[in-house]
């Protein structure tokens, strides 16, 4: 069912309740505040949040996204950092008996206190978009993430093998889940405008799935200098050379190959190859 436009989301009703608090958004926060209804009632489907689920929301701003899922979530956990947002949370959802408000910096907030299969849904601030997702993903408490973030962090958690953006975040998202980009959304949408298009995504987490910190060291250390090839990175990683040799050999891989042109199951078997000894009969 579609929501009702809340008043929040209109530009005239944000700009009012900014300056009747003497508020103007902290760049170096990375405040834009969401004002397109539309936006916000595509978050709110792609989450599909039910009456049994718990919602982290991470820089809950105005309150406009957490009144929204409120309405057909559990409970909703929103933490601000912002101390002056605080106090015009507590205004916009004092209504609301289902929403905790929380102080506090996510950077530092421990994940193991939520439930298994809980819900992130969010604006994440630009700045902190990144490590944020790789800590939600590590945690392995969310069944499903849905966020607005920059379009090229969006690329990048989606990309393939060989394009540019293809990476890190991209096998580490991809360990975990599986990502999509919802759609694109203009730059308008936001009070104030960001200089960058964002994207709503969503990725739905694999249950099974657990951290692999030696995978992902070699991960790592495999795309430290996207501009060398792969051989290359391993081996000022601390690799041997002949050990890397052998592994690409039986891998069929050229020694030239660089990062990029692997997929997630190749790395795995390179971790294989490079770890266990297989290699030692060779």
């Amino acid at each position: 069912m579609a929501l009702k436009p809340h008043p929040l989301s209109h530009p005239s009703a944000v700009r009012a309740l900014l300056q009747r608090h003497g508020i103007r958004a902290n760049k170096g926060l990375g405040q834009n505040f969401l004002i397109d209804s539309n936006t916000l009632e595509t978050i709110v489907a792609t989450a599909e949040a039910t009456s049994k689920d718990i919602v982290l929301e991470i820089g809950p701003g105005l309150g406009v996204l957490t009144r929204a899922m409120a309405v057909h979530a559990k409970s909703i956990i929103a933490i601000e950092v912002d101390a002056r947002l605080i106090e015009v949370l507590k205004e916009t959802l004092a209504d609301l008996s289902n929403v905790e408000l929380i102080h506090g910096d996510a950077m530092d907030y421990d994940f193991s206190g939520l439930p298994k299969r809980s819900l992130l849904v969010a604006n994440l601030p630009y700045n902190i978009a990144s490590t944020l997702i790789v800590r939600s993903l590590q945690s392995c408490k969310f069944k499903r993430l849905v966020f607005l973030i920059q379009r090229e962090v969006a690329e990048r958690l989606t990309a393939q093998p060989s394009e540019k953006p293809y990476g890190r975040l991209t096998l580490l998202c991809t360990h975990f889940g599986r990502a999509r980009i919802v759609r694109h959304v203009s730059r308008s949408s936001f009070l104030p405008a960001p200089q960058v298009t964002s994207s709503i995504v969503r990725i739905d987490i694999n249950p099974e799935a657990r951290p692999e910190p030696g995978l992902f060291r070699l991960i790592g250390s495999s795309f430290r200098h996207r501009r060398k090839t792969l051989y290359k990175n391993l081996q000022l990683a601390g690799y041997n050379k002949e050990t890397v040799l052998k592994a690409l050999s039986k891998l069929g891989l050229d020694r030239n190959v660089r990062a990029e042109a692997l997929e997630l199951s190749t790395f795995r078997e390179l971790w294989t190859l490079l770890h266990f000894k297989v290699l030692s009969g060779m």
